[in-house]
């Protein structure tokens, strides 16, 4: 996919969690291809460092359920690369769970990788955006909370969360010409999914023709909506949650 172009991002610094694969690859090589200076946070090393080689965008391993490490490797970000104006929350685990079986820690853990960094990410980066005069934060939500995925509650409760705070966010930073907004991807089969949940084609097959449109989503479509929402071009959208499932029911 070629991505589409926004003149203004170049030089921008670009934060993106959750970087070294699948949609958040795609995230990083589409802000490199507008010129972004773009660091990536991940726990997965070796993928990382194999897209920083690829790309010329900066890796930085982190586990976003450390919330020191977090926020130290934001405000590193901005010491190193200038003052982010663009922070992608991609990082996030849609593990399947049982719901019956779940214990508190589970729980919590799924709220710590899908939720409880995307609220102090953005609490993190906001000195840095307030300082170059404007910002776009970009939570990655899901369909799956509206669709009432199987065995997805907590993840689900999660991504629902995050639009109830995006909304809440955009309303607290407008002030400061800081925009947020989400993203809900419908079905993306990255490598992961197709490994872990999707192994079976006529599965991937029937949930796409619950889509309007019949071609698969790709990451790069995930990617060319977050341009765009980053890009001053959206530069009045806030509090939004743009929905990217081909019309899927």
């Amino acid at each position: 996919m070629i991505y589409p172009t926004y003149p203004d991002l170049a030089d921008r610094t670009v934060i993106v969690t959750g970087g070294a694969s699948g949609v958040g690859a795609a995230f990083v090589r589409a802000f490199r291809a507008n010129d972004s200076r773009v660091a990536f946070l991940d726990i997965d090393t070796q993928a990382g460092e194999v897209l920083a080689a690829d790309t010329g965008a900066h890796f930085l391993a982190c586990d976003v359920t450390d919330l020191e490490a977090l926020r130290d490797t934001i405000e590193a970000v901005g010491h190193g690369h200038g003052p982010a104006s663009v922070l992608v929350n991609n990082a996030a685990n849609d593990q399947r769970q049982n719901f019956e079986d779940v214990v508190a820690a589970e729980f919590d853990w799924m709220m710590a990788v899908n939720f409880r960094h995307v609220y102090f990410a953005s609490q993190a980066v906001l000195p840095q955006m307030r300082a170059v005069g404007r910002g776009s934060i970009i939570n990655m939500s899901s369909v799956a909370w509206m669709a009432g995925g199987l065995s997805l509650q907590a993840y689900s409760a999660a991504k629902a969360a995050i639009v109830g705070f995006t909304n809440s966010l955009a309303r607290d930073v407008g002030a400061d010409r800081i925009r947020v907004n989400a993203i809900a991807p419908g079905m993306v089969i990255t490598e992961r999914q197709r490994r872990l949940w999707y192994p079976d084609e006529r599965r991937i097959v029937e949930i796409r023709g619950w889509q309007c449109l019949p071609d698969p989503i790709e990451p790069e479509d995930i990617a060319a909506a977050a341009l765009f929402l980053a890009s001053d071009t959206s530069r009045a959208i806030t509090k939004h949650c743009l929905v990217v499932n081909a019309g899927s029911r």
